[in-house]
C-alpha cells in the first residue's frame, strides 16, 4: 500500500501569489525584497492554518533565489531554488520550539550563525510556535535577535503573540496573518478538488468551508477525510452533513419561518426531528443564536456586509419578513434557555424556548395596538385643548361673527 501525501502538504503554495488571503502581507515582503530593504528578523503570528509558516518558507526561499523574476518570485529553476524544493538547502533551517524550547537549543543557533551560508546569500532560521519558549531561552534569545549577523535573518511564527516577552516584539517586523475568508477557502478547495479529479457538490464545499473557521489546512484535512469516506472519490452533501455532525442550514431557515409565521406546532415537530437525529442540543442553540444574528445583520445596510457574500440573499430574503423586534426578542429568549446548568432538561428548555417565541410578534401587534390607541387619545386630547383655547381668544370670534354675517349678507 503507497503512502500517500495530504493535501495541505500536497498542494502547499511555493510562491507568495499561491498564498491564500493574506494579499496585503505578500505584497509587503514582495516589496521588501524589490527595494532590497529586507528586516533581520520577522513575526508572523495569527489563527492555525493561515499560512505564517508557508509565508515563512516562502520568503526564505525568494531571498536566496539567484534569479528572481520581475513579479518578485522565486524562479524554481537555479540550485537554490532546487536544493529547497528537494529539502537539501543547507542554509534554511526550520526548528518547533513546541519540542525544542530550552536554552541549549536556542545556544545550538546561536553557535551556528557564526559560520557564513555555504552557498546562499543567507541563513534563514524559521522558528515555528516560538511562543513555546521558556524565558531562560527567549532571555538568551534577545542579544542575537537584536544584532545577528547581516547575512542572518530570523522568521519567528506565533498562534498566540501575547505570550511572547515584550523585548522579542520590539525587535521584530510583525505581520498578523488574519483567517481565511470562507469564500477564498470555497475557491482554494474547489480548484484542489478539479486537480484530483474529485466530484463535489457545492453545498458540501461551503460546509466544509464553514466548519474550518478560517483555517485552510483544517479545511484541506477535513476535504481528505469526505473524499475518502467515499470508494467513488465524490463529496456530497449528505455524506459531509454526516462525517461532520453539522446541522443543515435549511433547518434554521424552516423554525424561523414557522415562527414567524406562528406555527408552532410545524416549529416543534422540526425541533424534534432534529432531536431524534442525534444532534447536539447545544450546537443547536449555537447555530440558532447564530442564524438569528445574521437576519438582524440584514436589518441594517452596513452591518449586512459582516455577512459572508455567498449567504447574503437567503438571510435578506428571510429578514424583509420579519421584524427587528421579534428578532433581539428571539436571541434573548434563546440566550436565557440555560442548557449546562439544567442538563437534564436540556429539550423542555429548549421547547419552551420556541413556544415563547413563536408569540412574540402577537405580543408585539397587542403593544402596536395600545400604542396607536394612547396615541390617537393624545391626539384627540390635543386637538380639543386647541379648539378650546381658540374659543377662549375674543378676537377671533369677532372675526368668526363677521365672516358669519357676510356670508348670510
Amino acid at each position: 500500500m503507497n503512502k500517500s501525501t495530504v493535501s495541505y502538504r500536497k498542494h502547499r503554495p511555493s510562491k507568495f501569489k499561491n498564498i491564500v488571503g493574506q494579499f496585503n502581507i505578500t505584497n509587503t515582503l514582495k516589496n521588501s525584497i524589490k527595494n532590497k530593504n529586507i528586516a533581520q528578523s520577522f513575526l508572523f503570528c495569527g489563527p492555525k492554518g493561515t499560512g505564517k509558516t508557508t509565508c515563512a518558507r516562502i520568503l526564505a526561499k525568494t531571498i536566496n533565489c539567484n534569479n528572481i523574476t520581475n513579479e518578485t518570485e522565486a524562479c524554481d529553476k537555479c540550485n537554490s531554488c532546487n536544493n529547497f524544493n528537494e529539502n537539501k538547502s543547507l542554509s534554511i533551517y526550520e526548528l518547533d520550539a513546541a519540542s525544542n524550547n530550552s536554552v541549549e537549543n536556542i545556544r545550538n543557533i546561536i553557535s551556528q550563525i557564526r559560520y557564513l551560508p555555504m552557498s546562499e546569500k543567507y541563513k534563514v532560521y524559521i522558528i515555528d510556535e516560538v511562543h513555546m519558549l521558556s524565558n531562560s531561552a527567549f532571555n538568551a534569545f534577545l542579544k542575537t535577535l537584536e544584532e545577528p549577523p547581516e547575512n542572518t535573518i530570523f522568521i519567528l511564527a506565533s498562534t498566540d503573540k501575547d505570550k511572547i516577552i515584550p523585548t522579542i516584539l520590539s525587535r521584530c517586523q510583525i505581520f498578523n496573518f488574519k483567517k481565511i475568508k470562507t469564500e477564498e477557502i470555497i475557491k482554494e478547495i474547489k480548484n484542489i478538488a478539479k486537480k484530483e479529479k474529485i466530484e463535489y457538490e457545492e453545498k458540501a464545499i461551503e460546509l466544509i468551508s464553514i466548519k474550518s473557521n478560517g483555517s485552510l489546512r483544517d479545511a484541506l484535512t477535513i476535504f481528505d477525510v469526505i473524499s475518502n469516506s467515499s470508494t467513488k472519490k465524490k463529496i456530497d452533501y449528505n455524506s459531509t452533513i454526516k462525517n461532520l455532525n453539522i446541522l443543515d442550514n435549511e433547518y434554521y431557515f424552516e423554525i424561523t419561518k414557522n415562527l414567524i409565521d406562528e406555527k408552532l406546532s410545524e416549529a416543534l415537530l422540526i425541533y424534534n426531528n432534529i432531536n431524534e437525529i442525534g444532534f447536539n442540543n447545544e450546537d443547536f442553540i449555537i447555530g440558532f443564536t447564530e442564524h438569528l444574528k445574521n437576519l438582524m445583520l440584514c436589518k441594517n445596510e452596513f452591518s449586512i456586509n459582516l455577512l459572508e457574500e455567498y449567504k447574503k440573499n437567503k438571510y435578506i430574503e428571510q429578514s424583509n419578513r420579519t421584524s427587528l423586534s421579534f428578532l433581539i426578542n428571539s436571541i434573548n429568549i434563546i440566550n436565557q434557555c440555560n442548557i449546562k446548568n439544567n442538563s437534564e432538561n436540556q429539550k423542555i428548555n429548549i421547547e419552551l424556548s420556541i413556544i415563547r417565541i413563536s408569540h412574540i410578534n402577537n405580543f408585539i401587534r397587542k403593544i402596536e395596538k395600545k400604542e396607536k390607541k394612547k396615541l390617537n387619545e393624545k391626539k384627540y386630547k390635543k386637538e380639543n385643548e386647541n379648539i378650546k383655547s381658540l374659543s377662549k381668544n375674543p378676537y377671533l370670534l369677532e372675526m368668526i361673527k363677521e365672516l358669519n354675517l357676510k356670508i348670510i349678507k
